[in-house]
């Protein structure tokens, strides 16, 4: 035992809200876009396409969703235990690498489940660019060094990597969606997203 409380925060309550919208939407169909490759979809998109209905944002939403319900299952569950087996600096370092990685997630999650309810038609686009619903703490989500996080348990350690990873993704994508708007054509947009994703 360190004695080490690891906060509550880090376990699956923090990451249940986006869970249960991820569920309900699930009901509805992401469409023929996630059957072929992101760069022919996105050539292929009919004129009043938009990013919300290209297959790299279907494949985005998908990935980001799973790695929170990943995410959440392993704070709620194994990484409780093995914090407790970690020396007392490595569960502070755990602590507080595990609130990074639910930062992320739960950034992650909002940003993907309101350009969801853009494809879904239940907000405006120009709605969901309004500040309130951009990409937030992103000096705890970009904070952070692998090599700082070797006492960490193997599992936390490839969150760590994925939700880096995810986040600045979703952070180049916001980048390219807000400074197109209404500046490109929606086909320049995605574009401008194909360059960037599509490889």
């Amino acid at each position: 035992m360190n004695g080490i409380e690891i906060p509550r925060f880090t376990n699956i309550n923090a990451l249940r809200g986006p869970r249960i919208l991820l569920a309900s939407r699930r009901q509805k169909c992401f469409g023929d876009f996630m059957r072929q490759g992101d760069s022919e979809n996105l050539r292929n998109l009919p004129a009043s396409g938009s990013f919300t209905n290209s297959a790299l944002f279907s494949r985005t939403f998908d990935e980001g969703m799973a790695l929170v319900e990943e995410t959440a299952r392993y704070l709620d569950g194994p990484g409780r235990a093995e914090a407790r087996a970690l020396s007392r600096k490595g569960a502070i370092l755990y602590a507080g690498e595990s609130m990074r990685v639910t930062t992320r997630m739960m950034q992650a999650a909002s940003w993907l489940l309101v350009q969801r309810a853009v494809h879904d038609g239940d907000m405006a686009a120009t709605d969901a660019a309004d500040d309130r619903y951009r990409l937030g703490s992103k000096e705890i989500c970009f904070g952070g060094r692998m090599e700082d996080a070797a006492p960490l348990p193997k599992a936390l350690q490839n969150l760590l990597v994925r939700s880096d990873s995810l986040y600045r993704r979703i952070a180049r994508l916001e980048e390219i969606l807000l400074t197109s708007e209404n500046r490109v054509s929606v086909h320049g947009q995605l574009a401008r997203l194909e360059q960037a994703f599509g490889q």
